[in-house]
C-alpha cells in the first residue's frame, strides 16, 4: 500500500524528523573519522548528510531502489565524498565497507534477515534504526488508532502491528538470526512540534509512506472523519501548537 517516490512530500511527512534521529544515531556510533560507509535506503539522503556533517568519513554510497528518491537525494547532498546508486537491500555488491548503516529502511526489507547477513559479510559496522510504530512514533500512533477505531477492520493494518519487531528484542533476533553476537540496542527520542493541527494533518494528504497511502484509499467522508478524530484527540497547547515525540530504537553489532 505504501509508496516511496517523491522526495520533497517524504520530507514534510517524517524525513525532517529522520534527520533529528540521524544526528543522534550518528553521535552513538562514534567512528573515527576517514572510514567508507554505506547506507541502505538512503532515502532523501537525510542520514547520508548527517554522516557527511559530523563523522568525517572518507567516502559515503547512498543505495536505494527509489530512482525517485536518489536523484533528490544527489540534488540535497552536494559533497565529492558521497555518491548514490539506485539499488535495493537486495541487490548489494560485494564492495567492502567499515560501516553499514540503515535508517528507518530494514522494517520495509521484505528479506531482513538476509539483508542483515548481507550487511555483515560486506561491513566491519552493522547499525540501524527504525520508529518505535506500536508505542513511541506518537505522529503516527495518533492517527492508526483513530483509524482502527472507525475502522477496526482495517487495524492490522496500523504498521505497529505489521511491524511488531520494531524494538529492542525483536531487533536482537534479527540481527542474531544473521549471525551477529554482541548486539547493542537503545532508543532515541527526539521531538516533533507542530504549529497548528494543519501542520501535522497536511503531510499525510500526500500519499507517501503507509499511513498517508492508506489515508489516500479511503473515501472523502472517511477521510473526513479520520481527520476530525485524530484532531479532537491530540494534545493542542492554547496557542494552537501541539508538542509530539518521536521514538526510534538501534541496533549495532561488530563482526
Amino acid at each position: 500500500m505504501s509508496e516511496w517516490s517523491q522526495g520533497e512530500i517524504y520530507e514534510s511527512y517524517v524525513g525532517r524528523w529522520s534527520r533529528l534521529v540521524a544526528a543522534e544515531f550518528v553521535s552513538w556510533l562514534d567512528q573515527p573519522p576517514g572510514l567508507k560507509w554505506l547506507d541502505v535506503g538512503c532515502g532523501t539522503g537525510a542520514l547520508t548528510s548527517t554522516i557527511l556533517a559530523s563523522a568525517a568519513p572518507g567516502e559515503v554510497v547512498g543505495v536505494d531502489p527509489s530512482e525517485g528518491f536518489v536523484g533528490y537525494a544527489r540534488g540535497a547532498v552536494q559533497d565529492d565524498r558521497a555518491r548514490f546508486e539506485v539499488r535495493s537491500a537486495a541487490e548489494l555488491s560485494d564492495e567492502a565497507f567499515d560501516v553499514v548503516v540503515s535508517g528507518l529502511v530494514l522494517n520495509f526489507i521484505p528479506e531482513r534477515v538476509e539483508a542483515l547477513r548481507k550487511m555483515r559479510s560486506i561491513g566491519t559496522t552493522v547499525a540501524v534504526y527504525v520508529w518505535d510504530y506500536a508505542e513511541g512514533m506518537q505522529l503516527m500512533k495518533y492517527f492508526w488508532d483513530a483509524a482502527g477505531d472507525i475502522r477496526p477492520q482495517d487495524r492490522e493494518l496500523d504498521e505497529g502491528r505489521t511491524f511488531p519487531f520494531c524494538n529492542p528484542a525483536g531487533l536482537e533476533g534479527l540481527f542474531a538470526e544473521a549471525g551477529f553476537a554482541d548486539i547493542v540496542t537503545r532508543p532515541i527520542v527526539v521531538p516533533t512540534l507542530f504549529e497548528s493541527f494543519d501542520a501535522y494533518w497536511t503531510p499525510f494528504l500526500g500519499g507517501q509512506g503507509v499511513a498517508p497511502a492508506y489515508l489516500r484509499s479511503l473515501d472523502p467522508a472517511t477521510q473526513a472523519e479520520v481527520r476530525a478524530l485524530v484532531e479532537s484527540r491530540l494534545p493542542t497547547n492554547p496557542d494552537g501548537s501541539i508538542e509530539l515525540t518521536a521514538r526510534a530504537w538501534s541496533a549495532r553489532a561488530t563482526n
